[in-house]
């Protein structure tokens, strides 16, 4: 009986969001008639009761409209919201971060409970298999009492690794085990890579925008930053990159091909490999942020810089805190040639990550949980993304424009020239509502008048009710 229901709430939503797609695309204007019930059953191979359904939800959505017998049209105040445009890139010059007290106010929002977590990057709760996990960490304990409470090794426990390592192979990277290192989290994965890789005054490279703790891990350990621009379309531009490295000293780079945190930007196969050839003849360390890679809503994942890399010049980062538990703070590291510094670094920092929440990982990871997991997440992030645009589309002023990445988790959005997005980003605070402001994804003056949305969370009433006051307070 359950496995009808899903399979009927699959069809439904997948009909949804095939027409969702055609509106946001053009193809069906507003005023267009949408097909009978009949007809898109036909066309689609479902019965009439699911293209009833997905009909119905969007018309909640306020996508499309029914009038007494005509049908359903796409609605007439409905419009396309355009992606923001890459601005040609500035007299290039490296930067010392300077705006840690405003990234550490948004990061207040982290944990918040009274807020609507639009701010933060991090799939809802009910997404997670929270109870599965219980189950498995109650078992793994009981079955290995005095191992759960002693340290774990330096460099992790090894059935996690095993799993990790064995899992790389769908990205196209293929390292082992003993090349890898479990972290707390990815952030101090990419911490212990720029201590192992540079020295305070350093210049480093970043993407621009970039994920603001990156920003505030460079200004702790005193290094400087210098920015190119990110394409919400296509990442990172290769011609530009390679500009710039024949013309600074840089001593590493930090850039996240894989639905970059905030403009969801996916660097193309090709491009990366393009990528990791140029900094391995300059003998430039690449480190790579993976952490939203899982979470693709094409047929196929997208390959890491590491599946290109030959000279083990690329230091891999990722966790499980986008796809199984933030709170477990699993990430991990593959450090390539630099494993040793790594290792040292990691000894000398936090000893080893805790026992409990690796042994669960590995249980989990091993009996084939998370392939099934991911398949779930991924069509709920991207049921979710369409709906969080489709409300901005409605809500928001004219003239905004808004990303529509091909998955992660994060929609990156342009309000009108004018807006102050720090100034919405405090009106929000004060009615419950959480955002980032876009000036702090960079380290420039930038970005002034945009704001990072998360749309991790369920779909709900009380998300719609928020993202339809944002529109209302942009507009102030």
């Amino acid at each position: 009986m359950n496995i009808k229901r899903d399979n009927e709430e699959y069809r439904y939503k997948k009909v949804e969001q095939e027409i969702s797609k055609h509106i946001h695309a053009g193809d069906l204007t507003p005023g267009d008639k949408l097909p009978s019930l009949r007809q898109m059953s036909s066309n689609l191979k479902v019965s009439i009761s699911t293209v009833s359904h997905a009909y119905e939800e969007l018309e909640k959505l306020g996508l499309i409209e029914s009038r007494p017998r005509s049908g359903y049209f796409v609605r007439s105040e409905f419009r396309n919201i355009p992606t923001p445009i890459v601005k040609p890139s500035p007299m290039l010059e490296p930067h010392t971060v300077t705006k840690n007290k405003l990234i550490q106010t948004a990061l207040e929002t982290v944990g918040n409970k009274n807020l609507l977590p639009l701010g933060v990057v991090c799939p809802g709760s009910e997404l997670l298999p929270t109870k599965h996990l219980t189950k498995i960490m109650a078992a793994v304990i009981k079955e290995n009492p005095t191992l759960s409470v002693e340290y774990e090794s330096i460099a992790g426990n090894l059935q996690l690794r095993r799993q990790i390592a064995f899992r790389s192979v769908d990205c196209g990277s293929n390292f082992t085990a003993e090349e890898l290192m479990i972290t707390i989290g990815a952030m101090e994965a990419l911490y212990i890579s720029l201590r192992a890789l540079t020295r305070a005054g350093d210049l480093v490279l970043i993407q621009s925008p970039t994920y603001y703790c990156f920003l505030q891990l460079v200004e702790s350990l005193g290094l400087r930053a210098l920015e190119i621009p990110s394409c919400p379309r296509n990442g990172i531009n290769t011609e530009e990159l390679a500009t710039v490295v024949k013309k600074f000293d840089i001593k590493a780079c930090i850039l996240s091909p894989n639905f970059n945190n905030p403009d969801g930007g996916l660097t193309p196969d090709d491009a990366k490999k393009e990528i990791v050839n140029l900094l391995a003849e300059k003998d430039i360390p690449l480190v790579e942020d993976d952490v939203y890679g899982d979470i693709y809503f094409g047929d196929t994942r997208p390959k890491t810089f590491k599946s290109f890399d030959r000279k083990g010049g690329v230091l891999l980062c990722s966790s499980f805190s986008k796809t199984i538990s933030p709170g477990y703070r699993v990430g991990w590291l593959a450090p390539g040639r630099y494993l040793d510094k790594a290792m040292e670094i990691k000894a000398t920092t936090n000893v080893s990550c805790a026992s409990p929440t690796q042994m669960a990982t590995a249980r989990y990871l091993k009996d084939a949980h998370f392939d099934r997991h991911l398949k779930k997440l991924r069509l709920a992030m991207k049921e979710q993304m369409t709906k969080m645009r489709t409300e901005i589309a409605l809500s928001f002023p004219k003239g905004t424009k808004v990303t529509n990445p091909k998955g992660g988790s994060v929609l990156w959005v342009e309000l009108p020239a004018g807006t102050d997005g720090v100034k919405l980003f405090f009106k929000a605070k004060e009615e419950g509502i959480g955002i980032v402001p876009g000036s702090v994804f960079s380290t420039r003056d930038a970005f002034s008048n945009y704001i990072r949305l998360s749309s991790g969370s369920p779909w709900s009433d009380a998300i719609q009710n928020g993202i339809k006051r944002l529109g209302e307070l942009a507009l102030m």
